[in-house]
């Protein structure tokens, strides 16, 4: 009984410590993106959180921690350890034996992943005169042209896949089409929906990956037709 106790109050106590680190990330997040990386103290996200700042810098061990643990949590879509790739949309991926279908499931997951990430993206992006945001920085596109080269690799193994394109090739377009740079162009800057960014991103890639036996199998859509209607 005491052992069952003692194993209750473990749970207990680490079901509460991740609750705290949420709350922690929420608010270092909300603080980020209103306020800036370097304009946000430890002592704002403390506040913003309603814990002690000592709390913050236990369960994290500096501000870059934090922000880390953001984009991280962005990427994902939740605290649960669980890498990118082991995520269920990847496997989807892999399962799904059409190669343009497949391509629409994993331009489907990334656009909501970089919807999500795109205001944490720029405050790291913004901030990157700082020795440790420029080194998160490059950590991000790292391990997102990892992640393109995994899914490009998945998708050249499809029926209909390109086959003059080398997978370095392939990856490359992945990363540069299926950014977070397109997305604050053409959504942030020129007001372009998100399904209607996403739409298009997922013809290009379909042209350059799965390219059609005649020009006739796909047309573009109108510019004008991705923008919100006012």
């Amino acid at each position: 009984m005491a052992a069952s106790s003692r194993q209750k109050n473990r749970a207990l106590q680490a079901e509460k410590a991740a609750a705290t680190r949420r709350r922690i990330v929420t608010a270092a997040a909300s603080q980020f993106v209103h306020y800036g990386y370097l304009s946000t103290t430890m002592a704002d996200i403390a506040r913003e959180a309603g814990v002690a700042v000592r709390t913050v810098y236990l369960s994290f061990g500096g501000k870059v921690e934090v922000l880390v643990a953001a984009l991280d949590i962005a990427i994902v879509g939740d605290d649960d350890p669980i890498p990118v790739l082991e995520r269920p949309w990847f496997q989807r991926l892999v399962d799904e034996p059409d190669g343009v279908a497949a391509l629409g499931v994993f331009v489907a997951a990334a656009s909501e992943i970089i919807d999500r990430v795109y205001p944490l993206y720029t405050v790291t992006r913004d901030g990157s005169a700082d020795a440790e945001l420029a080194e998160v920085l490059k950590r991000n596109k790292r391990l997102r042209l990892l992640t393109h080269g995994q899914v490009a690799r998945v998708l050249a193994d499809k029926p209909g896949f390109a086959d003059n394109l080398s997978p370095r090739q392939a990856t490359e377009i992945v990363y540069t089409l299926m950014s977070q740079e397109t997305y604050g162009l053409l959504v942030v800057d020129q007001g372009w929906t998100v399904a209607g960014w996403s739409a298009w991103v997922k013809r290009l890639l379909r042209l350059e990956l799965f390219p059609p036996e005649s020009s006739g199998g796909c047309s573009a859509m109108p510019l004008d037709s991705n923008r919100p209607t006012t």
